[in-house]
């Protein structure tokens, strides 16, 4: 079992660096001040956003801001290995979960968050070569160390956790989950998480409701128009609320640098949306009734 307490609602970095909205370090402290404001006190990231450069851009605002370490809650991951500037001797993208790898790479987000430990952390992506002893005997020895708190693995099968966790404690695992995307859902993953002491993180948890103009996106804008009327609250909070609802506790990452909208998804957790309506969303999404 974890022994960190996150946020009910994660706050994603993917997306504050090069790779998208370029913040400045004044802007990155603010995002990180405004987020703890609002009880959004966990920051997932992962070596490779901004192309290596995110978690060091983030450590700097982290540094400027004399927010006390025990304020926050730092996710982090590795694994993939991916061509950029920063990493020259990648001639193609792979993933590495050597030994010697993983305790580098943990370090190096170390030096780079301006933290002594990581809260969580995760292997970013499952690989066809990881071997299960040695991932373990690193995630041993940085837990020893003191430099991780809690393992966890991104995007792997209950076959791939179930090798892992065989060798060391899995208390988390990320996975694509929305009301889009529901086949963690139905395919048995969060079962098997809920059984196994697993807390599932969900990447994307808004979905492709606001990025594709689908017949299915259609179908589910109409009814949050309706449900707007009820709840009062914005689509965005109501899909994580439905998220929430799952008894799996599921904890959603936000990858929002919208204040207006970070204000509001907090009111997500203090939602209980109700069975038929949350059915409804369902629904709405598959594009039939339940069986």
């Amino acid at each position: 079992m974890s022994k960190t307490v996150l946020s009910p609602i994660i706050s994603g970095t993917m997306n504050w660096g090069v790779w998208d909205k370029n913040l400045t370090t004044k802007e990155m402290e603010n995002m990180i001040q405004v987020s703890i404001e609002n009880k959004i006190t966990t920051f997932d990231h992962a070596d490779i956003y901004g192309s290596y450069t995110t978690e060091a851009d983030f450590g700097k605002a982290f540094q400027a801001s004399k927010i006390s370490r025990e304020k926050l809650q730092l996710i982090t991951k590795c694994g993939i290995q991916m061509i950029a500037e920063k990493r020259p001797e990648n001639k193609i993208k792979h993933y590495d979960y050597s030994k010697d790898y993983i305790i580098k790479s943990v370090e190096g987000s170390l030096k780079n968050l301006k933290t002594d430990y990581v809260d969580v952390f995760l292997l970013h992506r499952p690989s066809p070569l990881m071997q299960a002893d040695e991932i373990a005997e690193a995630v041993e020895k940085l837990k020893g160390e003191g430099k991780i708190i809690d393992f966890g693995l991104s995007n792997f099968t209950r076959s791939q956790t179930d090798l892992i966790r065989s060798r060391t404690e899995v208390s988390y695992n990320q996975v694509q989950f929305s009301a889009t995307h529901y086949e963690a859902m139905t395919d048995g993953s969060l079962d098997y998480m809920q059984t196994h002491g697993i807390r599932p993180l969900s990447w994307n948890p808004l979905g492709t409701v606001f990025r594709e103009d689908t017949k299915q996106t259609r179908r589910l804008k109409k009814l949050f128009s309706e449900l707007l009327e009820k709840y009062h609250l914005g689509s965005d909070t109501l899909l994580l609320a439905w998220i929430l609802k799952h008894p799996a506790k599921i904890i959603p990452i936000a990858g929002t640098v919208n204040i207006a909208r970070i204000q509001s998804l907090i009111k997500a957790v203090e939602l209980d949306m109700d069975n038929e309506d949350w059915f409804a969303i369902w629904t709405e999404s598959m594009g039939h009734d339940v069986p």
